[in-house]
C-alpha cells in the first residue's frame, strides 16, 4: 500500500510499504477514506525527530471503512465507517475506567516512561504506523473506533479522532464560569475548535493568533480576536475589566513564535546523534514558552490555565513565583479522546453544525501531495489551517 513515511527532519515522501494483517484478536483493518495532518505532526516533522526512524508510517487522525476484524472484535464488522482515536486504549484497565484513556495501563510505553501508545508518533509513544496511508492495523478494536453513520460526508466526523476532543477537554479543564472570559491562545485548528466549544456555551471567547486567516475564520464563529504583540497581556486585562480572562487556553505549545533561544535549540538538536539528542529532551528545556508565559501573564488572578498544545521540555523554565502569586489553577494532558466522543457526535450530526466542523478544511490532496503540503502548513503559507488527505484520490 501507500503510506506517508518520515525520511528525516523536514522531509517526509510517500512510499510503498506492507499492507497491515491482523496480529492479535481485538485487532481491525481499515481502509483510509480521511486523514488529517494534524500540528502535532509538525513536532515530528521537525522538533520530536531524534525519536523517528526512517520509512515510519506517520499520521493520528484517520477514519475509514472496516476491511477485516480480529476474532475478539465483535462490535465491529466488516463495512462499517469508524473514526480512530489517536491514542490506542482498552478501555477495562484502571485509568480507561476513570476516564483517562491517554493513560491506557495495557498499552502504556513504559520504557520509554509514557502514557497510552498513540497512531504514528515516535518510539516515544509506541512506534505504531500511523494512519496517513491507504490500510491501518487498529489494535484493541474492540473499545476505540468510533462507529458513525453512512449519511454524512466524512468532514462531519473526521475531527473527533483528536482535534474535537482535544479542543472540547481544553475548555472542560479550563473551568470556565457560567458568562465568564475564555481567552484562547493559537487559532490553529484545536484553537479554532476551543474557541468555538467557548461560544457554544455562552462564554466571551477572545482568539490571538499572529496570522490574519486564523484571526478571520474565528471570527466568523463569534470570536473576538487580537494580533499577537508585546502587549497582549495589557491588551487582554484591557478587555476585562482590568483583571484578564477567567481562563487561558494554550493551544500553541513548544513551537510558538517570540522564543529564539529555544528556537535555537530545535536547530542544535537536530545536529546531535539521535541518543545525545534524544538526551538533551529528556534532561533539558528545549521548548518554546512564549505562548505559555504569555496565557500566565494575561489569566486574571485565581483563574484556570488549560494547556492543549503539545510540549516536549523536562527542564523547561517556569514562573512558579508569578503562578503561586496569582493563585493559578494548571491542567493539562493528551487528550482523552474515547471520554469525549459520546458527547461530541450529537454535534457534528447536527444539521446547524454548531461547531462549525465544515469550516475548518483549507487544503486537500491525495497522499502524493502531502508532502508538499506538510511544508506549507508548517510555513503557515497560502491560508493553510487545515489539511485534509485522502487515500483514495
Amino acid at each position: 500500500m501507500k503510506a506517508l513515511t518520515w525520511q528525516g527532519k523536514r522531509s517526509v515522501s510517500v512510499e510503498e510499504v506492507p499492507d497491515p494483517v491482523i496480529q492479535e484478536p481485538t485487532d481491525a483493518i481499515v481502509r483510509i477514506t480521511s486523514t488529517a495532518i494534524c500540528g502535532s505532526d509538525l513536532h515530528l516533522y521537525e522538533v520530536l525527530g531524534p525519536y523517528m526512524h526512517k520509512g515510519d508510517v506517520i499520521g493520528h487522525e484517520p477514519m475509514g471503512i472496516v476491511e477485516e476484524v480480529g476474532s475478539g472484535v465483535t462490535n465491529l464488522r466488516k463495512g462499517d465507517r469508524v473514526v480512530i482515536p489517536f491514542n490506542i486504549s482498552c478501555g477495562s484497565c484502571y485509568m480507561c475506567k476513570m476516564g483517562l484513556q491517554s493513560q491506557c495501563e495495557v498499552t502504556q510505553v513504559k520504557e520509554k516512561g509514557s502514557g497510552a501508545a498513540l497512531f504514528g508518533y515516535s518510539e516515544l509513544y509506541g512506534s505504531v504506523p500511523g494512519g496517513q496511508a491507504e490500510y491501518l492495523r487498529v489494535p484493541h478494536a474492540d473499545y476505540g473506533p468510533v462507529k458513525v453513520g453512512n449519511e454524512l460526508p466524512d468532514d462531519r466526523y473526521l475531527f473527533l479522532s483528536d482535534i474535537l476532543p482535544t479542543a472540547w477537554q481544553a475548555v472542560e479543564y479550563a473551568d470556565v464560569p457560567a458568562g465568564g472570559t475564555l481567552a484562547v491562545f493559537g487559532l490553529g485548528p484545536v484553537g479554532q475548535f476551543a474557541s468555538r466549544i467557548g461560544v457554544h456555551r455562552g462564554f466571551r471567547v477572545i482568539g490571538i493568533d499572529p496570522v490574519s486567516e486564523r484571526r478571520e475564520m474565528a471570527a466568523r464563529h463569534g470570536v473576538e480576536t487580537l494580533d499577537l504583540s508585546k502587549t497582549i497581556g495589557d491588551e487582554l486585562r484591557e478587555m476585562t475589566g482590568g483583571r484578564g480572562p477567567d481562563a487561558v487556553v494554550d493551544a500553541v505549545g513548544m513551537e510558538a513564535h517570540g522564543s529564539p533561544v529555544a528556537g535555537f535549540a530545535h536547530q542544535a538538536l537536530g545536529l546531535l546523534p539521535d541518543k545525545l539528542a534524544q538526551k538533551a529532551m529528556e534532561t533539558g528545556g528545549v521548548d518554546r514558552l512564549a505562548a505559555l508565559h504569555a496565557s500566565v501573564d494575561a489569566v486574571r488572578r485565581g483563574g484556570t490555565l488549560s494547556l492543549s498544545g503539545v510540549y516536549g521540555g523536562t527542564a523547561s523554565p517556569m514562573p512558579l513565583l508569578t503562578m503561586f502569586d496569582k493563585q493559578l489553577q494548571v491542567r493539562m494532558g493528551q487528550c482523552n479522546v474515547r471520554n469525549w466522543t459520546d458527547a461530541i457526535l450529537p454535534l457534528v450530526e447536527d444539521d446547524a453544525d454548531p461547531l462549525g466542523v465544515m469550516d475548518l478544511v483549507t487544503h486537500r490532496s491525495g497522499l502524493d501531495g502531502a508532502p508538499a503540503l506538510y511544508e506549507k502548513f508548517q510555513k503557515k503559507e497560502d491560508g493553510c489551517i487545515k489539511v485534509v488527505l485522502n487515500p483514495g484520490a
